[in-house]
């Protein structure tokens, strides 16, 4: 959180009611307690298992692979996926010392192998971290004919002005571009 943010939420918590901040203090100190990551696929739930991996009503042929349990809720709330979901718990990063064995990546491979995906999505950040863990996704599943192996299109956003567009988004979008 910035400086700016952490001053306006404190501000705030000065103005709000007592009880308001009690309730609130007492449910940031029992957080732990109550919330823990799926074990299926690490999303964090209160539940046993969460919500996406217990709804029957999900495609369990297509599987959403994710950096964070936070990317499950932006992906879900789109509302264009139907599939299940696989949170890594991070991306690969060297400099910073994480590396595949720090990531979920046996789990993943488990439920792959278990599985009867048809297609597996790459959805972790257009970063160089993003990059270099889809690239190590797609060495591990090199060998599964059977499935589809797709990654997140990258581009410009919906109402965007390619004056302010930086020179790595454009260029995946012109790498990215498609048939009208």
């Amino acid at each position: 959180m910035g400086e700016k943010s952490a001053t306006r939420l404190a501000y705030h918590l000065i103005r709000t009611d007592s009880s308001f901040n009690k309730a609130l203090g007492e449910g940031i100190s029992t957080i732990k307690d109550k919330i823990h990551p799926c074990p299926v696929c690490g999303c964090y739930t209160e539940a046993d298992i969460c919500e996406y991996c217990s709804d029957e009503r999900r495609d369990r042929t297509a599987l959403c692979i994710v950096e964070e349990p936070q990317d499950v809720l932006s992906i879900a709330s789109s509302g264009a996926f139907n599939g299940v979901f696989h949170v890594l718990g991070g991306a690969i990063n060297p400099l910073d010392g994480i590396g595949p064995e720090a990531l979920s990546f046996p789990s993943l491979m488990k439920r792959i192998n278990e599985g009867s995906f048809k297609e597996v999505i790459i959805a972790t950040n257009p970063t160089e971290e993003g990059d270099t863990t889809a690239l190590y996704i797609r060495h591990l599943l090199k060998d599964r004919d059977d499935i589809v192996l797709t990654r997140l299109a990258s581009g410009l956003p919906i109402g965007g002005d390619l004056g302010y567009a930086d020179k790595l988004t454009l260029a995946r979008s012109m790498r990215g571009r498609i048939r009208l």
